[in-house]
C-alpha cells in the first residue's frame, strides 16, 4: 500500500498521519538509523499534505526524539531504533482485521467463547486416548526419548515414514532430504531466513493465511498479493507480478487451500512452474491440511521433483497443537543450510513430540482419527454451509474437505463490523480483510466448521445482517 493510500485510512489530523507513516517506515527498517528523510516539499507532494503539515509532523518527531535535525541538511532517522514492532509495519487496521491481534485473541479467548475464526480443531475431535495411550508408551522408554536433544535433522524413523508418506502424493523425498521443525509456522520462518533478505519481494495469494502477511512483516519483505481463483492463482496477474516485481518468493497451498478451500488444478500447477523456472521463483508449498483431503490434489513439489518447490507440512492442525511437530522437505543442498540455521535458531528439536507423533502413525491411531475426522468434517461442511445460506451467506465454493468455508456476505454488508459486533458477544469471528493483502475482502468470512456448533454464532450473524 502506498503512503497517500495509508494516509487516508488513518484516524487524526494530518500531522498525525504523516508523523505515523514516518513511523511505520522506521518500524519496518525502511528508514535506517541515520538514514535521511525526504525532504519537506518531496514529501509533502508524496503524502499530498501542504509543507507546513510535514514541517510540524517532522518538528514534532524530533521532539520525541525519533528523528534529528541538521542545519542546512535536513531530518535524519535518530540513532538508536526501538524494538521492531510489527504491530507498527503497515496500516493501522481496526482490531477486528488485524492478523495479529485476530490470532492473540483466539489463542487467548476462554473456554465460553465462540471461535468460528479460528484455525484449528475444538479439543473434544482430536484423539485425546490415543494421545494419552502414547504418552504411557513413552513413559516407559528409555531416558534419551525424554530428557535429550533430538539430532539436527530430527527422530530418523518419523522422517524414513514421513518420506513414505509423501510419496503417497507422488513428492519423491529421502529421509536425509526431509528435517523436522517445531510446526509448519517455524518451517516457513527458517526457510524465509534461508531464502530472502529484508526488502525481497515475496507474492502471496489474495486471500490468503494471515499469519504468512504477520510472518513475511517479520522478515520485512515486500509482500505482493496476487488474486486466487478456485483452481489456483490468476496466472495473468501472477506473470505480471513476475515480470515487475521480480520475486523471490512465492508461499501457497496447493491442496485445500486457506482460507477459500480451493484446490489447485494440474494445468495451474504447470504454468506456475514453468513462471517460476523463467523468472528464478522459489516456491514453498504449505500443505499443512494434506491429510484432511477427501481426494488427493495435485502438489506442486510432485511435479517439480524438490528443484524450486520446498514442501512443508505438520500435524498441529490434524492431531495436536499442544503436540508441536512439523517438517521440511527440500533439495539435500538447502537441507544442509536449514539445519544449521535450525541449531542457531532453536539448537535442539522437540524429541518427545517426534517420538509421539511416529508412535501414533506407526500403531495406526492416527489413520483411524483421520478417518473419523474427515467424515465429521464432511457433515459439519454440509450442516454449516446449508445454515449460512439461510442467512444469505454463499459459500464461494463447495469444498472437497477440510474445515473452512470461505463466505460472501449478503451485498452492503462489511465482514469488520460484524466482527465487531461478534466480539461483544463474545465471538470471535474471522473477517476477509485479515486473510486480503489488498484489503478488498470487506464482504467476505472464513468460518471453521468444526467450530460453528454454537446457536449463538447464527444468532449474532443473524442480528448482526439485520441491522446491516
Amino acid at each position: 500500500m502506498d503512503e497517500k493510500l495509508a494516509l487516508e485510512r488513518m484516524s487524526g489530523t494530518l500531522v498525525e498521519g504523516v508523523m505515523q507513516a514516518v513511523r511505520q517506515r522506521i518500524a519496518a527498517r525502511t528508514l535506517a538509523p541515520g538514514a535521511k528523510l525526504p525532504s519537506i516539499r518531496s514529501y509533502a507532494e508524496t503524502m499530498a499534505v501542504s509543507k507546513s503539515t510535514v514541517v510540524e509532523a517532522y518538528d514534532r518527531l524530533a521532539a520525541e526524539g525519533i528523528i534529528q535535525s541538521r542545519r542546512g541538511s535536513g531530518f535524519y532517522v535518530a540513532g538508536h531504533l526501538p524494538p521492531l514492532s510489527l504491530a507498527e509495519i503497515g496500516p493501522r487496521l481496526d482490531h477486528a482485521i488485524d492478523p495479529l491481534w485476530v490470532s492473540r485473541t483466539s489463542l487467548d479467548a476462554s473456554k465460553d467463547m465462540a471461535k468460528p475464526g479460528c484455525g484449528w480443531l475444538p479439543p473434544s475431535w482430536m484423539p485425546e486416548d490415543g494421545i494419552r495411550r502414547a504418552l504411557r508408551a513413552l513413559a516407559r522408554a528409555d531416558n534419551s526419548s525424554l530428557t535429550d536433544y533430538a539430532s539436527p535433522l530430527g527422530l530418523k524413523p518419523l522422517r524414513q515414514l514421513l518420506s513414505r508418506r509423501l510419496g503417497e502424493h507422488g513428492i519423491e523425498a529421502a529421509s536425509d532430504q526431509i528435517m523436522l521443525t517445531e510446526s509448519g509456522t517455524q518451517a516457513i520462518d527458517l526457510l524465509c531466513r534461508f531464502l530472502i533478505e529484508p526488502g525481497d519481494t515475496v507474492i502471496v495469494d489474495d486471500p490468503c493465511y494471515f499469519n504468512f502477511h504477520a510472518l513475511l512483516k517479520a522478515h520485512r519483505a515486500k509482500v505482493i498479493g496476487v488474486p486466487y481463483k478456485p483452481t489456483g492463482p490468476d496466472l495473468e496477474r501472477f506473470g505480471q507480478a513476475m515480470t515487475e516485481h521480480r520475486p523471490r518468493l512465492y508461499i501457497t497451498n496447493s491442496a485445500l487451500h486457506n482460507p477459500t478451500g480451493a484446490v489447485l488444478s494440474p494445468v495451474i500447477a504447470h504454468r506456475v512452474l514453468k513462471l517460476a523456472e523463467q523468472h528464478d521463483l522459489t516456491i514453498i508449498e504449505d500443505d499443512i491440511f494434506a491429510d484432511f483431503e477427501l481426494e488427493p490434489a495435485p502438489r506442486l513439489a510432485a511435479f517439480d521433483g524438490l528443484e524450486r518447490v520446498v514442501h512443508i507440512g505438520s500435524f498441529s492442525k490434524s492431531l495436536s497443537a499442544s503436540t508441536r511437530c512439523g517438517f521440511v522437505a527440500a533439495r539435500r543442498d538447502w537441507i544442509e543450510g536449514l539445519v544449521n540455521l535450525r541449531i542457531a535458531t532453536s539448537f535442539g528439536g522437540g524429541r518427545l513430540s517426534a517420538e509421539l507423533v511416529h508412535f501414533m502413525l506407526k500403531d495406526g491411531t492416527y489413520r483411524k482419527h483421520m478417518d473419523a475426522l474427515r467424515m465429521r468434517l464432511a457433515r459439519s461442511m454440509g450442516e454449516t454451509s446449508t445454515k449460512l445460506k439461510s442467512l444469505g451467506l454463499k459459500p464461494w465454493i463447495e469444498p472437497r474437505g477440510g474445515m473452512f468455508l470461505w463466505c460472501k456476505l449478503p451485498d452492503g454488508v462489511d465482514a469488520a463490523r460484524v466482527a465487531q459486533r461478534g466480539l461483544g458477544e463474545g465471538i470471535i469471528f474471522a473477517p476477509g480483510n485479515v486473510f486480503s493483502q489488498s484489503q478488498s475482502a470487506n464482504s467476505y468470512m472464513r468460518f471453521n466448521v468444526a467450530q460453528c456448533v454454537d446457536p449463538r454464532i447464527f444468532h449474532v450473524l443473524e442480528m448482526a445482517l439485520a441491522s446491516s
